[in-house]
This record gives structure tokens, sequence and C-alpha cells, in this order.
């Protein structure tokens, strides 16, 4: 099995901007840009997590458009204040317990309405990011049923960027032959967040 919860997106995205017309679509170009690279890596790397054998056929991944009022920026990771366990093991896709601990969370509003996602870190890893996996209520339909991973890196100032463009499915997605960490429950959002990876119109459940 190949463990992962992938540290392969997030780090495309080191840029400063304000928030006119122009700074907006050159976000999304940048967008854009990274999921064409991400589409040739699937393709052509060694390490993709597209089965060999139909790699030749890959379309590329299927998104959601860009929308960048589900990207928060300067958010500060509060001390986590739930009511589980700071330390825990986390279960895997394939009956695995990993070491991991909470550490902390990020709290921001959707619709108008306050909602709070828990970072993790899964022990024995290496870099400062966090780890962010996520339900929501296109999870089982337009995306996948466990959920879709954030990992997030700490700017300069030490706050972070929580952009729900970046959302990405886990390999095991594509190939059973990952382990991916499953989302704790305490990450279940009740809004649609339609952001980010998501299933082909012919996979998604209806």
């Amino acid at each position: 099995m190949t463990h992962e919860h992938e540290h392969e997106h997030e780090h495309e995205h080191e840029h400063h901007h304000d928030h006119g017309d122009e700074e907006e679509l050159d976000y999304a170009a940048q967008v854009e840009a990274f999921r064409a690279d991400k589409d040739d890596a699937f393709r052509f790397s060694p390490g993709s997590p597209i089965p060999h054998d139909v790699r030749h056929d890959f379309p590329g991944l299927p998104y959601f458009p860009v929308d960048e009022s589900l990207r928060f920026e300067s958010m500060a990771l509060e001390p986590y204040a739930g009511d589980q366990p700071t330390s825990f093991q986390i279960p895997t896709s394939d009956n695995q317990l990993k070491p991991a601990h909470r550490a902390g969370s990020f709290a921001f509003e959707l619709g108008g309405e306050p909602r709070r996602l828990t970072a993790y870190v899964i022990d024995g890893g290496h870099g400062d990011s966090v780890f962010v996996p996520f339900l929501d209520a296109t999870s089982g339909h337009e995306t996948y049923g466990a959920g879709r991973y954030l990992d997030i890196e700490p700017e300069e100032d030490g706050t972070y960027v929580l952009d729900f463009n970046l959302a990405y499915h886990p390999s095991c997605v594509y190939s059973p032959y990952y382990s991916c960490p499953i989302t704790p429950a305490e990450n279940r959002l009740p809004d649609r967040i339609e952001a980010g990876e998501r299933l082909a119109e012919d996979d998604a459940e209806h």
C-alpha cells in the first residue's frame, strides 16, 4: 500500500494580490495552469495514481469552476477547542490506523453562517503544513463520499490561506493500492462546496 495524504497542491499559490477584476483573472489563470500541470503529472509521472494501463486514455481531472469567494486569506490556526482528544488514531481507507493530532482549527463564514474545520498533522510527516480533510453536501454525489483534502502551509506571517479551489480527491479514488486517511466526522460541512476537484459526470451519484 502507498500511504498518502498528498502534499502536491498547495505550493503554487504563494502569491499576493488585491481583489480587483484583473487580480481575480490572474488568480483564476494560476489555478487553471496548476490544474493543467497536475493533469500532465497524472498522465506521465511514474508516481501517478492512475493505473498505468489506462493513463493514455486519461481525459484530465474534472473540477468545479474557480470561485474566489471560497478562498479565505489571513486565517489564524486557532487552538483546538472541540471535545475530541488532541492525539488520536486516524483511520485509513485500507483499515489501518495512523497516529495523528489535532493541530488547531480554522473559523470562517459560508453564506453568513459560522463554520469551523479542524486541522490535523499526521505524526511522522514532514514540513509545516496542516492537513484539512472535509466532507460537504456534495460528498457522495458530485464528489467522493469519503471527502476531499486540503494541505495548507503557513504564509510568511504565520497565517494560512484556506482555499477550497485547491480541494483534491485522495488517490484511493483512482486506485485501491493507496492508503488514505478517512475524514473525521467533525469536519462535515452542511454547505455545498462547489470548488476544487469533483467526480466526472458519469461517475457521480445522483
